[in-house]
């Protein structure tokens, strides 16, 4: 029987894609159907995800997929027939990168979870079936024009950071599950408005939308496709693009531009960026976004503190990390608590 789980070092699995010349495409989807047993249906993906060269990450739950992935081009159209040989994921529309190099990742790992999105709803009511209405790029920006319209960025705050729509709410939370009582209450009194909702690939907005719907709104819309389906939408048709800035992704490029502007600031030194990375500290690994100059002078590490760590010996460096958690410091992007942790640190 084929292996079923990565048996090869991350490192090693890494440097083999780099030396990749074959391109690859990288594609992302999800879907919201129910899964009658998740872990045969996790185990039956990799074995066939495996064989054709599939790198990513996707989530697999009793209420359907999520996925973010890489195929070999030679492999596209196989991939694509397996995918569209499983009923319930026959037709789903697949987001392809918009500013890709294909090396977005370098291992496959499928994973059981409780939910492909956590929402922390709990009402046993609350339904996917009930969701509001798809729109498509053109559709999104006539509705922009109305003033009637509000439009509501489900996304966390180091995302809208770097890009979103024109007038775009921001929801300042670091957890989608936060974000969804927070919606309903920021659009109390305005029940007659056109809701729009929006994310990234379209997963997190559809599910907000059934929410907004199940606690009694009306007229609610959600970008089909989210921000890289509208990307894509835009530049084939020639339409202005509503979306200003870069679209955070979560993937080794940690961004896509779709629009030439930078409305991020370089949390060090606060010249125009929008580049993210992390913290070459590998004790700190913090998320955050550096200029060019200051990539330069901090050896891409977050603080003075951390670049002298990271200019030591690498047996020092594991010395010093030894038992710490990093994990609170992994995408934990919420505007109140970015700048004071980055100036404490310089």
């Amino acid at each position: 029987m084929e292996p079923l789980y990565n048996r090869v070092s991350s490192e090693l699995l890494k440097q083999r894609m780099l030396e990749e010349t074959e391109p690859r495409t990288t594609i992302s989807f999800y879907h919201y159907f129910h899964v009658e047993n998740p872990k045969d249906f996790r185990d039956f993906l990799y074995l066939h995800l495996n064989e054709i060269g599939v790198f990513g990450r996707v989530y697999i739950a009793q209420e359907g997929i999520n996925a973010q992935i890489s195929v070999p081009a030679c492999n596209f159209e196989a991939f694509k027939s397996f995918l569209y040989s499983i009923a319930a994921l026959n037709g789903i529309r697949l987001n392809i990168a918009v500013d890709d190099d294909g090396k977005s990742f370098w291992v496959l790992k499928i994973k059981v979870r409780e939910k492909i999105v956590a929402d922390g709803i709990t009402d046993d009511a609350f339904s996917m079936e009930k969701k509001g209405l798809y729109v498509n790029a053109e559709q999104m920006n006539h509705l922009l024009e109305k003033k009637e319209t509000v439009v509501i960025d489900m996304r966390n705050h180091y995302e809208y950071e770097v890009g979103h729509f024109e007038n775009a709410l921001e929801i300042p939370s670091d957890t989608f599950r936060e974000q969804l009582p927070m919606a309903v209450d920021m659009m109390k009194g305005k029940e007659d408005k056109n809701i729009i909702m929006y994310c990234t690939g379209g997963i997190r907005c559809e599910k907000a939308s059934a929410y907004m719907l199940h606690k009694g709104f009306k007229n609610v819309f959600h970008l089909e496709g989210g921000i890289i389906n509208y990307a894509q939408q835009v530049k084939k048709a020639g339409l202005p693009s509503k979306f200003i800035g870069k679209n955070f992704v979560f993937d080794n490029r940690l961004g896509e531009r779709v629009t030439d502007d930078v409305i991020a600031h370089c949390h060090q030194c606060g010249q125009p960026a929008d580049t993210h990375t992390n913290c070459k500290n590998d004790g700190c690994h913090l998320l955050f976004i550096q200029c060019a100059s200051c990539a330069e002078a901090y050896t891409g590490c977050c603080s003075t503190e951390c670049q002298t760590i990271y200019q030591l010996p690498e047996e020092e460096q594991k010395a010093i990390r030894s038992g710490v958690d990093k994990g609170n410091v992994v995408f934990n992007k919420a505007k109140s608590r970015l700048r004071p942790r980055l100036e404490d640190r310089l």
